[in-house]
């Protein structure tokens, strides 16, 4: 490991111009009841909620300086450390770190520890302030500190390295473990940020572990400042559960390299070097611990899959807030009241949705009272489990509960609606009649969005006065959850509304992406195809385990796992509506069909062996042809990458880059396989960059 000094000079050639620089801020504050002063240091990247504070080789080098400079203060008896509101910091300034290489990656990563470390062994006692979102490095400059405070709405803590192709290497994968337990850090490490990233709210880190004490509200600060002055007074004293080193940190190791293997397939470097990290961390001392994750880094920083994860990354934060193709948004209508058609489950998912983020009137229709009236129920109570979670407070959800109503007869109530969406049964005939009745009673300027996930947008328009007015508006399911939201533009769809849609969608905090009108859109068409070839391979004669068995560290979840999720009669329908489009490529399988006609909704049973009931609707072909697991990989991918360069030549989206955001917000596909081409690239199946 080289010398604080070396580094803080590599550090500074390293940086660039193109760092976000997080400044740390030191000011004295003289905590209550005589605990002394504390050398306050709060992360502020003089931007807002919206840009988290990150650290790069320059952020370090703040940070660093601040922290010495409250060490060498003898008037400063401790050290906090919070951030700027709502942030503590979201990790590595990734853009900044990736473009100087191995050797800087392995400077920073030495760096971070050596800066950090000092919260630990500079003599006067540390404290770390979780305020709000703490991610990667931000959550490891707070496990460095002695003792830990959080927010309990902080909205997400976690360590998402491995989704990235990386591992915690500012100590997280050697302190959690120490701290919480192997098997708390299985889930923080590997398992959560194999699911989608998934993170911690506030109240699930303390509760976990991660921190000491929990507070609420605006006074945050406050309550964190007493509390810490009774820590230092000894009015309080922190009791943290003895760690288990013995067989449950072997069942834990034994746990992780399970999930890895079902969820990667062996395919990500860095969730097996987690793995490893996790595993050697009982017995290892603080200095080989941080060391193995300086080396590990390292090796990482030169894996394909961590250049397809900063592909994937920049997709995330750069591509998706500016979507290639919208319209000016000065284009786009004010949006003041929102009709939904339909009142089922889907269309209260997104009334849901509409009245928490754009709060204004939403109004739901159906064909009769009674549905009306489940709906609105629905929504109501969402709201209701929001407020008894602290979530939001009493006037708030008396407000949004306000605003959300049904009636029966869409005239009463669509007339100074500014966008009315369907939410009806997936049926040409059906969305075209209720659309035919909406244009009778809206405004002339009022867009009229359809949420269906694979017919034709310019179809459903062609008969009406003003087609021009009617636009795609694809959520995927569940709708508070899935980031991606499918603009799809019709034969006639002007730019008013495609800037209203846009505008809309960006209002919902959706990652929305424009799609030219063409069956099953983006991610439903890929997914269509994905399914059609799996089908077929089934059905020519490959066991169903064998096929599900084969896609580990490709798709986010085994095939027909992922039939049960949408429903097999859902994917059905997709498939049907594909194969009439592309009949030479796409295959409707007759088992599928039975299954669906059979009413079955899964094809396993609860306990994950294959349902018997559905294993009697599958027929062995006369000549059956068993596939290995690796040739049904290839014969589907190879299916995927035909479909991939078909759309992109068609002109279906802008470029492989919203195939890949696409498939990864709305399909979960890996970042550490940049999405969908990127892999495909990589396995040799076509070039698309």
């Amino acid at each position: 490991m080289s010398d604080l000094t070396t580094l803080l000079a590599r550090a500074e050639e390293i940086s660039s111009d193109a760092e976000r620089v997080t400044q740390a801020h030191l000011r004295k504050v003289t905590l209550p009841r005589g605990a002394g002063v504390m050398g306050l240091i709060t992360l502020d990247n003089g931007e807002d909620h919206t840009k988290p504070n990150t650290f790069g080789p320059r952020g370090l080098i703040a940070l660093n300086t601040a922290i010495d400079a409250a060490l060498a203060d003898d008037e400063v008896t401790s050290i906090g450390v919070t951030g700027k509101p709502f942030i503590l910091a979201a990790g590595a300034d990734l853009t900044s770190i990736a473009s100087s290489g191995a050797a800087g990656v392995r400077v920073v990563a030495e760096l971070g520890h050596a800066v950090f470390r000092k919260l630990q062994d500079g003599g006067k006692t540390s404290f770390g302030l979780v305020n709000g979102l703490a991610l990667g490095g931000g959550l490891e400059v707070a496990l460095h500190c002695d003792y830990r405070t959080v927010m309990d709405s902080a909205p997400a803590l976690g360590l998402p390295e491995v989704m990235l192709g990386l591992v915690p290497g500012w100590g997280g994968a050697y302190l959690v473990p120490n701290l919480v337990g192997a098997d708390a850090a299985v889930t923080l490490v590997l398992e959560n940020p194999l699911n989608n990233g998934k993170t911690l709210t506030g109240q699930q880190g303390f509760e976990l572990g991660l921190a000491d004490a929990v507070f609420s509200g605006a006074d945050f600060l406050e309550q964190s400042l007493l509390w810490a002055a009774d820590v230092l007074n000894g009015d309080v004293l922190v009791e943290r559960p003895e760690v288990d080193r013995g067989e449950a940190w072997d069942a834990a190791v034994s746990r992780a390299a399970t999930v890895v293997r079902a969820r990667t397939g062996g395919a990500s470097p860095a969730a097996q070097r987690a793995v490893e990290l996790i595993s050697a961390a009982r017995s290892a001392s603080r200095d080989e611990g941080f060391a193995a994750e300086d080396q590990a880094l390292e090796d990482l920083s030169q894996t394909p899959e961590l250049l397809a994860s900063l592909y994937a990354f920049d997709l995330v934060q750069k591509r998706a807030k500016r979507p290639v193709g919208a319209p000016d948004r000065s284009l786009a209508r004010p949006v003041t009241k929102v009709g939904i058609v339909g009142a089922g489950l889907m269309a209260s998912q997104m009334a849901m949705l509409f009245v928490r983020r754009l709060e204004v009137p939403v109004v739901l229709t159906d064909l009769d009272q009674d549905r009306v009236d489940k709906g609105v129920a629905y929504v109501h109570a969402e709201i209701d489990k929001l407020l008894a979670k602290g979530r939001i407070g009493q006037d708030k959800a008396n407000r949004h509960k306000a605003l959300v109503t049904g009636a029966v007869e869409k005239a009463e109530v669509f007339g100074d609606a500014d966008f009315v969406i369907e939410a009806v049964f997936e049926e040409m005939s059906v969305k075209k009649s209720v659309f035919a009745d909406v244009e009778k009673v809206v405004s002339p300027t009022c867009v009229l969005a359809t949420n269906t996930s694979s017919l034709s947008i310019s179809e459903m328009a062609a008969d009406l006065e003003h087609p021009e007015r009617v636009v795609g508006f694809h959520f995927f399911n569940p709708v508070a959850v899935m980031p991606l939201l499918e603009i799809v533009q019709g034969s006639a769809t002007d730019d008013a509304t495609l800037a209203t849609a846009f505008a809309t969608g960006k209002a919902l905090k959706k990652t929305t992406i424009l799609v030219q009108d063409s069956p099953s859109f983006i991610v439903n068409r890929l997914l269509g195809r994905f399914m059609s070839e799996v089908s077929r391979v089934v059905d020519e004669g490959t066991p169903i385990q064998t096929v599900d068995g084969s896609f580990a560290g490709v798709a986010p979840m085994p095939p027909f796992t992922l039939i049960a999720l949408v429903g097999p009669a859902i994917a059905l329908h997709n498939t049907e509506t594909l194969a009439a489009a592309f009949p030479d490529r796409f295959y409707v399988s007759p088992a599928l069909e039975r299954v669906v006609a059979a009413r079955k909704g899964a094809y396993f049973a609860p306990d994950g062996s294959l349902d018997p009931e559905v294993e009697a609707l599958l027929e062995t072909p006369a000549d059956p042809v068993v596939l290995l697991p690796e040739q049904v990989r290839t014969q589907v991918l190879s299916g995927l990458a035909e479909e991939a360069r078909l759309m992109l030549d068609e002109g279906v989206v802008a470029g492989p880059e919203d195939l890949d955001l696409a498939m990864i917000t709305g399909a979960g596909f890996s970042f550490w396989n940049g999405g969908l081409t990127m892999l495909l690239e990589r396995e040799g199946l076509g070039s698309f960059h």
